[in-house]
């Protein structure tokens, strides 16, 4: 930041979604200039209209529509601080009754998504004295869950890709960290959270009787990104009640 710009510049892509507008509001607290970035129009326009922020309309699985939006930020603002990945999807199914056309989806909702958001904010941030960029895991991509193939091994690549990354940014001052949320109560899960007997049984899941709610990740995520974390990289963040890690009694 040059002398007299004191704030911070920051792009989330899936920014209309429960935990990006959690975030973007959190962040805009923190006087942060934001780019939201989203699929859908309408939606990430009324995000951006409550918080006086700029739109950016793109699907995070396509690698030239994450690019315009980190070089349309770079031109309205000369720099990018930080970027957020928090575009995602959820499948439940054992392997044997996921289609490929599943399987490709969920890799690039979300794993491709995460690398080329990765690429476009290091390319962005190499230039201008690093940044912070985080990305999201999952709880089950650390602990076995029944029905959790696919989306369990795109999000274990999420953290392969987040050490990775770490490692070979670091040079730059480019901070690479994930987060690896339980389950947590948004509109992508409203089939599980929605209905009693599964929202029982995965709350039993969780060892300190809950699930998450965004503000949550997306304070974890605001953690991550504060440049006074300068000396936080290539870590994974469980932000899952204890799911990813630890055994509930009621299980």
């Amino acid at each position: 930041m040059s002398a007299g710009e004191n704030y911070r510049v920051v792009v989330i892509f899936g920014a209309a979604g429960g935990i990006g507008s959690e975030l973007a509001r959190q962040l805009t607290k923190d006087g942060c200039r934001l780019v939201l970035c989203g699929r859908t129009h309408e939606r990430i326009d009324r995000v951006a209209v409550e918080l006086s922020a700029t739109s950016c309309q793109a699907d995070a699985t396509v690698s030239d529509q994450v690019d315009s939006c980190l070089n349309r930020a770079f031109e309205l603002h000369g720099r990018v601080d930080g970027v957020v990945n928090c575009v995602g999807s959820i499948l439940l199914k054992p392997s044997h009754l996921t289609s490929d056309s599943e399987w490709t989806s969920v890799l690039n909702t979300n794993l491709s998504s995460a690398f080329y958001i990765l690429r476009a904010g290091s390319k962005a941030m190499r230039s201008t004295g690093g940044g912070s960029i985080v990305l999201v895991s999952s709880a089950a991509a650390r602990r076995g869950l029944i029905n959790h193939e696919a989306i369990a091994a795109a999000k274990a690549g999420v953290i392969g890709l987040t050490l990775s990354a770490a490692a070979t940014y670091a040079p730059y001052k480019i901070r690479v960290n994930a987060v690896a949320p339980g389950l947590v109560r948004t509109p992508l899960t409203e089939s599980l959270t929605l209905n009693e007997s599964t929202l029982k049984m995965s709350t039993a899941m969780h060892a300190l009787g809950r699930v998450g709610d965004p503000a949550d990740v997306a304070s974890a995520i605001r953690f991550l990104l504060d440049p006074a974390q300068g000396w936080v990289t290539g870590q994974v963040l469980g932000v899952d009640g204890g799911l990813g890690s630890i055994q509930s009694r009621t299980v």
